[in-house]
């Protein structure tokens, strides 16, 4: 089956099928998954999804990377659109063809970026998310959003990604700050005065996910939120959490709470982009 990586994308068509197709999208808004990520999310067993990471590597659909580690051994591959896999994906959103220079320019910047760590972070996040509702029928994850396209929709925040959550008949949207431990709390907290400032605008009221490294780091935050009055709401959980569970701690609060019992405004997603269309999507 493996094709050489100069075939042509029709030529590899015949081999793709729908879950690869998922897997292509997923890298090209996301930029990077490890291998457990994907197992989780679309493979049942690992030594499966190995397997098909391997062909599809051979077919130039993907690329990967891996680091090695301080003790001896290597950390768990990275993966990431090959030189076919951009081409394919810029021919399904009719962007320009890169060529194979701009492929091997974006894998090893990617590979050497010094917030890779808190990108698969925040992507481990929305993984968490998308497994859960794959097991749970009642539950969806409507929308993820990377800083990226959240950027670009909100403009004036600077938010590691968003998303809205259903489960049953509830929808809550929110925006996520993904912790790494490595800024001051003090500037962690002057984030949610963009915020306050989006909701001033009439933009949607959601919740501001604080997804932190430790239980220290989370009583350090509210130590410095009290006496804070924002506009902002906001909610906190530490990284071994299941972020649909009762987990959130709301500011001011006092147990915890599920991620659909938080309070969510979806105000008015046109105010602060003129390009969205009724729906809160882009244009």
């Amino acid at each position: 089956m493996p094709q050489s990586r100069s075939a042509s994308l029709l030529a590899i068509y015949p081999h793709i099928t729908s879950r690869d197709r998922q897997l292509l999208q997923l890298l090209d808004d996301h930029r990077v998954l490890t291998t457990d990520q994907i197992h989780r999310m679309l493979f049942l067993a690992r030594r499966t999804c190995q397997i098909r990471l391997g062909e599809l590597t051979a077919l130039g659909l993907l690329d990967r990377f891996r680091f090695a580690r301080a003790g001896g051994g290597s950390h768990p591959w990275h993966w990431t659109l090959g030189h076919q896999g951009q081409r394919f994906q810029a021919a399904a959103h009719h962007r320009p063809e890169p060529t194979v220079r701009a492929s091997r320019q974006s894998v090893d910047r990617l590979s050497a970026n010094p917030n890779l760590t808190h990108l698969l972070t925040a992507n481990e996040f929305f993984v968490r998310l998308t497994v859960y509702a794959r097991w749970h029928p009642e539950a969806r994850l409507d929308r993820w959003w990377s800083e990226t396209m959240t950027t670009k929709q909100f403009r004036t925040i600077t938010a590691d990604g968003h998303g809205l959550w259903s489960a049953t008949d509830t929808t809550v949207g929110f925006f996520l700050e993904a912790d790494t431990g490595t800024e001051p709390l003090g500037r962690v907290v002057a984030k949610l005065d963009r915020y306050a400032q989006l909701i001033h605008r009439g933009g949607p009221r959601y919740p501001v996910l604080f997804w932190l490294g430790s239980e220290q780091r989370e009583e350090h935050l509210h130590r410095l939120l009290r006496g804070r009055r924002d506009s902002a709401p906001l909610a906190t959980a530490t990284h071994p959490t299941d972020p649909a569970e009762a987990v959130w701690l709301t500011g001011g609060g006092t147990g915890r709470v599920r991620l659909t019992e938080l309070p969510s405004d979806h105000g008015q997603p046109v105010a602060d982009n003129p390009n969205y269309d009724e729906s809160g999507f882009v244009l």
